[in-house]
């Protein structure tokens, strides 16, 4: 349970109450630190697959534990974006959207997780991943970032385009899953 791995996959839990913590002290100081925290995070993301496979470690707690992280991280920075006004009510709808298809597709493996169906994580489902994570480190910044990065900007661009991929990935899984909750359960 305490391989390299998984140690990488519970920092990113452990970083969230920090991250959520200096978004109450604002500065230019705290939002960079924040979103150093928040970068380092994203990167573990990355690194914890891959050095499990490689290494051979893939280990139930892994699997269980890896996603959580993620949603924790990325709901967090999310509602804490949208609590300190960060992001207008019209960025708020990308973000719901994608806070709605994480839930949605927890949901889902769940359901089909009791019907011993694996759900795996598509390529195109990586990207979203990895464009929610830039545009979410971009909107931690946001207006205290140098003037010559348009930090908020490119944080809303890849943040709607997250969502549009999001609308893409939810849609795709959860046809492979209607696929298995067409049929009856058989009668006991």
């Amino acid at each position: 349970m305490f391989n390299l791995p998984n140690i990488l996959t519970m920092s990113r839990i452990f970083v969230i109450p920090i991250v959520v913590a200096l978004f109450f002290w604002d500065s230019v100081t705290t939002r960079w630190v924040a979103c150093v925290l928040f970068s380092a995070a994203g990167v573990t993301d990355f690194f914890d697959g891959y050095l499990a496979r490689r290494a051979q470690q893939v280990s139930r707690f892994g699997r269980f534990l890896d996603p959580i992280a993620d949603k924790l991280l990325v709901a967090a920075v999310i509602l804490c974006l949208a609590g300190t006004g960060r992001i207008t009510p019209i960025e708020m709808l990308p973000a719901l959207i994608i806070l709605l298809r994480e839930i949605l597709v927890s949901g889902l493996r769940e359901f089909l997780a009791e019907l011993r169906v694996s759900l795996p994580v598509t390529r195109l489902a990586k990207y979203k991943t990895t464009a929610q994570m830039f545009a979410l480190g971009f909107l931690i910044v946001g207006d205290k970032a140098p003037e010559w990065i348009p930090a908020h900007a490119i944080g809303n661009v890849l943040l709607w385009g997250a969502a549009i991929v999001t609308l893409i990935t939810g849609y795709d899984y959860l046809k492979a899953g209607i696929e298995h909750m067409d049929q009856d359960d058989p009668v006991s």
